[in-house]
This record gives C-alpha cells, sequence and structure tokens, in this order.
C-alpha cells in the first residue's frame, strides 16, 4: 500500500556505514514534483566527501579486508539478504520513487520488484565466475583467473532511482568490486535509504558508499579521480563525451555507458490486431512519462494503415489519466521537474512551428506541479526536431512508411542506437529488421521488455559496454593470466 507521506529517514551521505553530513556542510533541496514543494534538504557531496568516499572503499577492497577475502557464497549471502531486506521494505521505498521522481506508484512498485529480481539474479552468480585453462604451446601450463576490478564509481539518473542502483550494484557486488555511487539529485532519497538496508544486511564498511550531489561537482570529481578504477554511468549523451574525457585525463579508468535513444518502432501492414499494435506503441512511448532512454520514441506506420493507426494512438492518449500518481487509476503523474517540463514543451513547440501535426496534448496541465498533457504528432519528418533529439517527455511522434528497406535505413538514419522494435505477423520479416537494425536491443512483438539475465546497452552515440546478463559482470572483472613451467623431469630431494 502507498506511503502517501513517507518519512524521510536518511538524509546525509552514507559513507564506510555510516551516516554523515557533507565536510562543507551544504545542502540541497529536493522537490516534490506533484506540487512543487520542498519535500527536504540532503546532504551536498563535494570533492572532500568523493574522497573520503573513494578512501573507504579502497580500504574495503585491499586484500586484507573482510570483503576481499570473504568466501563468494558468503557474498551472495548479503546481496541475498539484502533483497530480503528491500522486499520487506517494498512500499516504502516505492513511497519514496513516487515522492520525489513523480512516477505513478504501481510503476515504482514494478520497478522496486524488478530490482530485487535484478540483486538476487546477481547473487547467484557470485561462486560461478571462473577463468580457464589452456591448451597452449611448449611446456607450460597456462590457466586464467577473472578477478575483481577495484573501485568503482556508478553515477545514475533520475528516471529510475532504485532499479538503476540495482543494475548498477549487482554486477558489481557479484565481482567483489567496491562501490562509490552518486545518486542523481533529483531523486536521492530511496537510495539513501537503501544505504541503511546495506549496513542492515552487514556489508562490511566501505563496500558501498552512497554521496548524493550534483553532477558537475560530485560527478566530475567522480570522473576525475586517479583512485577509482571504472566508472558506470547512465544519463546523457553530452555528460557521457565528458566523462570520456575525465577518464582519459586522469587514469584512464575503464568507462562503461548507458545514454541517449531515439528508438524506432515499426508497425507493419500485417501487424495483425491494429488495435493490440497501438496499444502496445503507445505503452511504448508513455510508459515512465517518456521520460525513458529506450522509448519507441520514432513510431514508424506503414501507409495503408497510417491513418486508422493515427485515430487509435489519439484515443488512447486522450484517455490516458494523468493526475496524483499516488492515486492507484493513474497512468502519468508529472514529469521530474520544473526544467524537465519546459524542456519537452519547448520541443512540442518545436514540433509546431516545423510543420508537424499535434493531434492532441501539447500543452501544460494545471498550474501546480509538473504535468503535460499525453501528446500525439502525426505528418512527422525524419528532418524535424522531434524527430531526431530524444525528447524525454510524454509526445509520440508518428512516421509513415511504404518498405521494409526504407524503414530500415531510416530506423538507422540516427545517432542514436539503444533499442528497436517491429510488430508484424511475419516471421522473415522480423528476422530481416532485427538483424539489420543498429540497435542493442530489438523487441518483436513486445516493447521494453528488459530482463535481469538479457544484456542491455547501446550501439553508436547510446554508448558502450552492456549492463544486466553475464555480459554486465564482464565489465567489473579483470582477466589474468597464470603460465606455469611444467618440468621435463621429477627432481627428487
Amino acid at each position: 500500500m502507498a506511503i502517501r507521506n513517507p518519512e524521510i529517514k536518511y538524509k546525509e551521505l552514507f559513507i564506510n556505514n555510516e551516516f554523515v553530513k557533507a565536510e562543507s556542510g551544504r545542502t540541497f533541496p529536493v522537490f516534490n514534483p506533484t506540487t512543487g514543494d520542498a519535500i527536504c534538504e540532503v546532504s551536498e557531496a563535494g570533492p572532500e566527501d568523493v574522497n573520503k568516499a573513494v578512501a573507504a572503499a579502497r580500504k574495503a577492497f585491499s586484500n586484507t579486508a573482510p570483503w576481499r577475502t570473504m568466501d563468494a557464497s558468503e557474498r551472495a549471502r548479503l546481496i541475498l539478504k539484502l533483497s530480503d531486506l528491500m522486499e520487506r521494505d517494498l512500499c516504502y521505498l516505492a513511497s519514496l520513487d513516487t515522492l520525489d521522481n513523480g512516477k505513478p506508484f504501481t510503476e515504482s512498485l514494478c520497478d522496486l520488484e524488478y530490482s530485487i529480481k535484478t540483486l538476487r539474479y546477481y547473487a547467484g552468480w557470485c561462486d560461478k565466475i571462473q577463468g580457464s585453462t589452456i591448451p597452449c604451446d611448449g611446456e607450460f601450463m597456462c590457466l586464467t583467473r577473472r578477478e575483481p576490478l577495484g573501485v568503482v564509481g556508478q553515477i545514475i539518473p533520475w528516471n529510475y532511482p532504485v532499479m538503476m542502483l540495482a543494475w548498477k550494484w549487482g554486477p558489481a557486488l557479484a565481482t567483489g568490486c567496491t562501490i562509490v555511487l552518486k545518486s542523481a539529485e533529483l531523486t536521492p532519497i530511496s537510495s539513501l535509504y537503501v544505504g541503511s538496508l546495506v549496513k542492515e544486511a552487514g556489508f562490511p564498511p566501505g563496500v558501498i558508499n552512497i554521496i548524493p550531489g550534483m553532477g558537475p561537482v560530485a560527478g566530475h570529481a567522480i570522473a576525475h579521480h586517479q583512485d577509482i578504477d571504472k566508472v558506470a554511468f547512465t544519463g546523457s549523451t553530452a555528460v557521457g563525451r565528458k566523462i570520456m574525457g575525465a577518464a582519459s585525463e586522469s587514469n584512464l579508468k575503464r568507462v562503461t555507458m548507458e545514454l541517449g535513444g531515439k528508438s524506432p518502432l515499426v508497425v507493419c501492414s500485417d501487424c495483425g490486431d491494429l488495435d493490440e499494435a497501438a496499444e502496445l506503441c503507445h505503452t511504448a512511448m508513455f510508459g515512465n512519462h517518456g521520460q525513458n532512454c529506450c522509448a519507441g520514441s520514432r513510431t514508424f506506420v506503414h501507409e495503408s494503415i497510417y491513418d486508422e493507426f493515427v485515430k487509435r494512438a489519439v484515443k488512447l492518449a486522450e484517455e490516458r489519466p494523468v493526475g496524483d500518481p499516488f492515486d492507484e487509476k493513474t497512468l502519468l503523474g508529472p514529469l521530474v521537474s520544473q526544467t524537465q517540463m519546459e524542456r519537452v514543451l519547448g520541443y512540442i513547440e518545436k514540433g509546431k512551428s516545423e510543420g508537424a501535426k499535434l493531434e492532441c496534448g501539447g500543452a501544460r496541465l494545471g498550474s501546480e506541479g509538473y504535468f503535460v498533457s499525453p501528446t500525439v504528432f502525426s505528418n512527422v519528418t525524419d528532418d524535424m526536431t522531434i524527430a531526431k533529439e530524444e525528447i524525454f517527455g510524454p509526445v509520440q511522434v508518428i512516421l509513415k512508411f511504404s518498405s521494409m528497406d526504407e524503414v530500415i535505413k531510416r530506423s538507422n538514419n540516427t545517432e542514436y542506437g539503444l533499442a528497436s522494435g517491429i510488430i508484424t505477423t511475419n516471421i522473415n520479416k522480423a528476422i530481416m529488421y532485427a538483424q539489420a537494425v543498429q540497435a542493442g536491443s530489438v523487441w518483436v512483438n513486445c516493447y521494453d521488455v528488459c530482463l535481469p539475465q538479457t544484456p542491455f546497452g547501446g550501439y553508436k552515440q547510446s554508448g558502450h559496454g552492456r549492463e544486466l546478463g553475464k555480459e554486465g559482470l564482464d565489465e567489473y572483472l579483470e582477466t589474468k593470466t597464470i603460465t606455469i613451467k611444467v618440468p621435463s623431469k621429477l627432481y627428487h630431494s
């Protein structure tokens, strides 16, 4: 059951298993996007706090520290204990995410359940990370060890506060790394509460550190830090470029990134039930208010069904319940901030000025909070700004196509390559599109099905590296080759 006004229990940095104030004493406000009112003040991490967190993580990673000497099966037990505690406090955590993010409570619950599954999936990997023996030339025996990378800095976005935490923590903890996490300044309160569960679960001090703060300050310090071995980042392509630059300017730390997207979702003339296809595309775009990197934000519809599809899309958008995110009937709450609302409204104005047809929505709803009405554009062409740039809001952009060769080319005509989808009853067409599209994920007759067991990540400027699945472990591991000379004869004392 949702907790409409959850008590904010933890507002300070979590370093070395303790909640501490920022060295500077600075705090920043966290806002409720439903009302625009401040929720609380949270300690703001600066460079000196990053140094403290990294020092704690480095100490926890030392060869004699309990975390490094712990049995892999014991690491698994701790991760499972953490997931059990998150499940115990499921409704409270979901309420925190709804409070400062604005997503409907039902979506927050789904996020939490998925996060718990992700941690449990990676707990199962702890004692199954193996090297190999290699039949090499000469009188040698050769084997490899997979070893934890070290201290990892993790910078997460505001659109999935706990889920992004779980995506980052799961493989890092399973491999034996230690963590310095910067939560998003817009949505820090749930991650801080999970910090209290880390301590309750029994993790050794320094294994997980949580430092909310501003990207240009705390994020900058993490990216440039000489004693961080890797940065995992989810966010915008523009910030991703800065992090890569920082890695090259500092210690050449490893970087993995999941960045922006402008993902195509193709509706073929043989899509089957048009109502179901329209519903799938609607959910692909308006889920999480469109604040989703892999949202189906370019809806390509075959010319023979285009007009009928648009009618259905408009009806679905007009009927989508907008309002209080704690109301179980609500499917669309506020955008996360005034800045984000103004950004989305700016794109809507750009779409109108460039000649797209505004079918519905397109305006702010009410004067309180950051609500934007579900919006649908038709008659969109590839050269329009709304067809090229990531809007990150509840705006469906519907384009017309006539052939598979054409739509494949247009799908790939973007700097991004995060996700894609196709709706068709023709398996050959589905396979052809799946092989030809340049995207890290291809969904056939479904969309945004991200599972803990399957790798996720992007092509091109949507990032590099993979999260989730077995591939997610590789990003936190080093491979060490050990070569042993095999004696040609035995020596006896």
